[in-house]
């Protein structure tokens, strides 16, 4: 933790920046501009009156996340203050899960998630990526013409944790639709919260009347002991917090490929990997904008900011990656992590070879299958969902030439 000798910086009498309203999603970087004017750490508001201090400095979210004696991620303290009508809950309320815990809860149920991932063989990940691409592609290809949100990213997703957790892809557009509520944290956010939680209950009570070859079962029978509640919000979190950063990767990756003609040749011939673009848009349009969020267990200096408790403190993500001190001078490294995407310290992300496997083989398998993929809108005319934590697109339609891969008859609808 940084301190000075000077009076720490009161960042609360500063007007809030705003992360709410929609200019934030149609110019983000206009917004981490001005709190990174306030110093290290910005006065930001989340929804209105509900307002949060804002990390956009590297050494200062390395501190934040690796200090663990100082800060915690258990929200009930602000949770008191906020009504049960705060469009944040579905994103914020404390449930027992590894994200809103500490210490040895926090370890207990991580290890559970590792041990339970580790099953997960990269081939057979593989598989159902390229099974999912397939289905897909089987039902727009023949148009000619998709929106590669609506269409591929989000119900590859859905389609990939429904098979991982253990339910049928007819779930998969149920899932889909609770999810985006959730997180875009609107009018719908409780519907929405209300919605995934009937799909998780019916998922854990599935499973608990027949287990299978599934991230659940193991969940069920890890060694750990879990009861059902925390396993139900053990899934709860990874499928929440898994779906909609790993869609948005898909889909902000595939946004800025057709958006730059000679990248996508490149790609389509194999010179340069989709992997390039992947770990790109991890810098520079990260999913999960603006999350990572902790609180101070007492009144604290941080970085020269007076820190309140009961106040969220939440990670730029995005302002990391845009403004990350460093000068690059070529293609970003996979390994490059200087944009924090995956966080860091005891709470980062436990799946992050997954989700990339995930994102990379989704798009070369899709260009593999429609190698003429063309954009309908010039990037700068996409238009992006607003709300506080993500970077999404609202829709991503393309044209190609129609194909249609042979599909079974089961999976063409």
């Amino acid at each position: 933790m940084t301190t000075t000798s000077a009076a720490p910086r009161v960042v609360t009498d500063a007007e809030p920046i705003r992360l709410w309203e929609n200019g934030f999603a149609t110019d983000p970087h206009r917004y981490y501009a001005a709190l990174r004017a306030q110093g290290p750490v910005g006065w930001g508001e989340l929804a209105p009156g509900v307002p949060a201090y804002v990390v956009t400095e590297r050494i200062a979210a390395l501190d934040l996340m690796r200090d663990t004696d100082t800060f915690s991620h258990d929200p009930r303290p602000w949770e008191s203050t906020v009504s049960e009508e705060c469009p944040l809950l579905g994103m914020m309320r404390w449930r027992p899960n590894s994200l809103f815990s500490d210490g040895t809860d926090h370890l207990r149920y991580r290890t559970t998630l590792l041990d339970a991932f580790d099953l997960v063989e990269p081939h057979d990940l593989r598989e159902r990526v390229h099974r999912a691409v397939h289905v897909l592609v089987g039902r727009f290809g023949p148009r000619g013409e998709a929106d590669l949100v609506a269409d591929f990213a989000r119900p590859l997703v859905s389609m990939l944790f429904n098979s991982l957790f253990g339910l049928p892809d007819s779930q998969s557009g149920r899932l889909t639709q609770a999810l985006v509520k959730v997180i875009e944290g609107g009018d719908q956010a409780a519907e929405g919260e209300a919605e995934f939680g009937g799909y998780i209950l019916e998922l854990i009570a599935t499973k608990t009347e027949e287990r299978g070859d599934d991230l659940t079962s193991r969940l069920l029978d890890h060694p750990a002991g879990l009861s059902a509640e925390e396993v139900t919000w053990q899934v709860f979190l990874t499928v929440a917090a898994g779906h909609e950063p790993s869609a948005n990767l898909v889909s902000n990756a595939l946004s800025r490929i057709l958006g730059n003609p000679e990248y996508y040749t490149t790609l389509t011939s194999g010179a340069r990997p989709v992997m390039d673009a992947v770990v790109e848009v991890l810098h520079h349009e990260t999913p999960l904008a603006n999350f990572g969020i902790h609180f101070a267990r007492r009144q604290t200096e941080f970085h020269g900011t007076e820190i309140r408790p009961a106040v969220p403190i939440v990670i730029s993500y995005g302002a990391l990656g845009t403004f990350a001190e460093r000068a690059a001078t070529g293609p970003l490294h996979p390994k490059d992590a200087s944009h924090l995407s995956w966080s860091a310290g005891p709470h980062a992300c436990p799946v992050r070879r997954e989700a990339l496997l995930i994102a990379t083989e989704a798009i070369e398998r899709l260009t593999q299958w429609l190698p003429d993929l063309e954009p309908v809108l010039a990037r700068d005319r996409l238009a992006w969902r607003p709300g506080p934590f993500h970077r999404s697109l609202m829709a991503l339609p393309v044209r190609f030439t129609p194909r249609t891969p042979d599909l079974p008859a089961e999976d063409r609808t």
